[in-house]
């Protein structure tokens, strides 16, 4: 499935520019989360340490062909362990109420996320008509869900009215300024229509590509009760109707630390410094999950950095046969899109791009296209390939290691270095 991405970089200098927007924003919660694809594999991720729900994507739908998500159900889980609030979205390729019923009888059954909570249709392809959009929000709401639609103004300018959609159903808009790493939003950039609820700001909410979004109006909420602190686990969101995955992740959450065994995924928190030699964790690691490969007393070691942790540290995000690991990462071209800019949101270059994918011509991509973003691997670290620390005189392999917080066999590998030993001044050490 490809990723959600903002369909042209709109250049704005105003403020809102629609008075209803404007009074959301003013009256908003202002929490924040995440969306996620495939692309963020089977444990959710999130941003920031107080970020406060994810919207998983329970697949897609193209014109009557179906592309099911193998990741949704364990990011629901993750999420729920985690103490999150999950929500679903659907990409959604239609063009008439047929194909709408087609595509909802088909995904709604395996909605994992609470009743009443949000199943929003993410609409940025493809030739839907308004009538056809209302009509399958409205399917949405008749089985028990908050439905709301995702799009962007760039992509919905002369096929549909979002103000019109919005007097009716909330809308989830996307606006970006750039790709840069951002953790708030900036408004200056805040989409102008009717009814915005969710206002996503960022396809880079950290290094290496995740969407950012701001909930204006509590519509996260939908579906939940509030929290509670269960006497094992950690703070939980309380959803109003249970599911399997949500059962799953109750139970991940309520799992004690000193439970944790090889193959369980957890996340390493943000409050954690060092690592159990003593070095210090670098922040780009902190709020990622990893497989656990192995445990020793009160350390656990991560699979992909091959460090060691104390338990204290970690949070589970999936137990034991709930855990996965992703393959493989691929993009759908979009309208506005160019290879410079899938390579920007991925940490890669286009010179890599244009290698895995066999382009010639850099500059002719095409709508529709499907592009390899990053190799397929369980262990290795992709997305921060291109991180290393170049020896100076005096440098050992163990040095190195304490620095990075990377172990020395782990090291060795990602570098063919067959005598640990031996370095020389100059040389690029990847982690």
């Amino acid at each position: 499935m490809n990723k959600k991405v903002l369909t042209g970089l709109v250049v704005a200098t105003g403020l809102f520019l629609y008075g209803g927007a404007t009074q959301n924003v003013q009256a908003a919660t202002r929490e924040q989360g995440v969306d996620l694809a495939k692309y963020q594999g089977y444990s959710a991720i999130f941003g920031k340490s107080d970020d406060k729900f994810a919207i998983s994507q329970i697949g897609g739908y193209y014109n009557g062909s179906f592309v099911t998500q193998k990741t949704y159900n364990s990011q629901v889980k993750s999420t729920i362990a985690q103490g999150k609030r999950a929500h679903t979205y659907i990409y959604s390729q239609f063009s008439n109420n047929a194909q709408a019923d087609q595509m909802l009888d088909y995904y709604l059954p395996q909605v994992q996320t609470p009743k009443g909570s949000i199943v929003a249709l993410d609409v940025e392809s493809g030739t839907p008509t308004q009538n056809s959009i209302l009509y399958a929000l409205n399917k949405i709401e008749k089985a028990g869900y908050k439905a709301v639609l995702y799009t962007s103004p760039t992509y919905a300018r002369g096929k549909f009215s979002l103000n019109a959609i919005g007097n009716t159903y909330p809308l989830w808009l996307a606006e970006y300024p750039d790709y840069q790493v951002r953790t708030t939003p900036n408004y200056n950039y805040f989409p102008s229509a009717n009814n915005v609820a969710i206002f996503q700001f960022t396809s880079t909410y950290r290094a290496g590509g995740l969407d950012g979004n701001v909930d204006l109006t509590g519509i996260t909420q939908a579906g939940y009760k509030g929290y509670t602190n269960p006497s094992t686990g950690g703070k939980v969101a309380v959803p109003k109707t249970q599911t399997p995955a949500i059962k799953q992740g109750q139970k991940a959450n309520k799992t004690p630390k000193s439970d944790i065994k090889t193959g369980y995924t957890v996340k390493v928190d943000y409050s954690a410094k060092k690592w159990s030699n003593g070095a210090y964790i670098p922040s780009w690691v902190k709020g990622k999950s990893y497989k656990v490969i192995q445990v020793s007393g009160k350390k656990v070691l991560l699979g992909g950095i091959m460090s060691w942790i104390n338990r204290s540290n970690v949070e589970i995000a999936l137990a034991g046969s709930q855990t996965q690991q992703a393959t493989g990462s691929y993009y759908i071209v979009r309208s506005g899109d160019s290879l410079s800019s899938i390579a920007a949101k991925y940490g890669t270059s286009v010179a890599k791009l244009a290698n895995l994918n066999g382009i010639r011509n850099p500059n002719y991509i095409y709508v529709g296209q499907r592009l390899k973003v990053t190799g397929g691997t369980s262990t290795a670290r992709t997305s921060n390939a291109g991180r290393y620390r170049i020896v100076q005189s005096g440098d050992t392999l163990s040095r190195i290691s304490y620095l990075t917080g990377y172990s020395i066999n782990y090291l060795q590998n990602k570098n063919g270095i067959s005598n640990p030993n031996f370095l020389q001044v100059g040389q690029k050490i990847y982690y």
